[in-house]
């Protein structure tokens, strides 16, 4: 493993805190972008099923000629795939796109709670995780009111919950009820979709620094205990992105870095969004 921060889930799977996002990573860029991120440091990459993209990281861990376990490797489910079976079925086709035995972690991806499914799906995801299928099981973009519901009759506790967290938009409501509840919050859109990094306070920590924006927001990510999914298809970013233990914010610019939470969002409400994430 490279010399990058681990967090322990709460089942003692350690997952790597800086991890590779490939969300609106084409296919066809998909193998040549993870690749460059593995040649950089990286030892976690993200992907989804509604990413349809899968297959190209599959390609990127072979190339790299990493062993397989020392990339921790996380997928999820598509809203249009909840169900007990269905859920089960769709695992067995994202397995098969990543071309691995065992997943290492294996999300819900939204809660979509009109169609009421999230706790029958969760217990195909608890079969998974009891047949060995994978290494650890949690959700995404789940609300307070979603993991409370969800924890009533859940025989195991989701390891992790993948939010969208930065300065501009913190939730910390959704952050306090997953880690009081034993989960690590992943941050997806760490850096805010880049818009977070024009930000006045942002850019007078980097100069102060004498590093990028994009590195000031990850570092304070990585102070408060949370696993970051930056994306890029730059491997001069790339690498920058992963380059993160030679500095560190001090009290004052971690506060002034948490001071610009706006509750605006970037991507939709987990509470009313209903879209399939499967093609037509």
């Amino acid at each position: 493993m490279t010399n990058q921060p681990m967090l322990e889930l709460d089942n003692g799977v350690r997952i790597p805190q800086v991890g590779f996002g490939t969300f609106r990573v084409d296919e066809g860029e998909t193998q040549r972008v993870v690749e460059a991120a593995l040649e950089s440091g990286y030892r976690h990459v993200d992907t989804a099923a509604a990413y349809y993209n899968e297959a190209g990281v599959g390609a990127a861990l072979r190339a790299s000629g990493l062993p397989r376990e020392e990339v921790f490797v996380t997928t999820k489910l598509r809203n249009g795939d909840q169900g007990y079976d269905r859920a089960l079925r769709a695992f067995d086709d994202s397995r098969a796109a990543l071309g691995v035995d065992v997943v290492d972690l294996y999300l819900i991806h939204w809660p979509v709670p009109s169609k009421g499914l999230y706790k029958e799906t969760w217990r195909a995801l608890e079969k998974l995780y009891a047949d060995g299928a994978v290494r650890a099981i949690g959700v995404s973009n789940f609300m307070p009111e979603h993991v409370e519901d969800l924890l009533r009759d859940a025989e195991v506790t989701p390891a992790v919950n993948q939010i969208e967290v930065h300065p501009s938009f913190q939730q910390r409501d959704a952050q306090r009820a997953a880690t009081d509840a034993g989960m690590v919050v992943e941050a997806y859109a760490p850096i805010g979709q880049g818009e977070d990094l024009a930000l006045p306070e942002v850019v007078a920590v980097a100069e102060a620094l004498g590093v990028t924006p994009a590195q000031v927001v990850l570092r304070w990510h990585l102070q408060q205990g949370r696993v970051v999914l930056p994306k890029s298809v730059t491997p001069e970013r790339i690498a920058t992105n992963i380059d993160l233990l030679a500095f560190e914010l001090d009290e004052d610019q971690v506060a002034t870095l948490s001071g610009l939470d706006t509750g605006v969002r970037m991507f939709p409400d987990p509470r009313t969004a209903e879209f399939t994430q499967l093609r037509d």
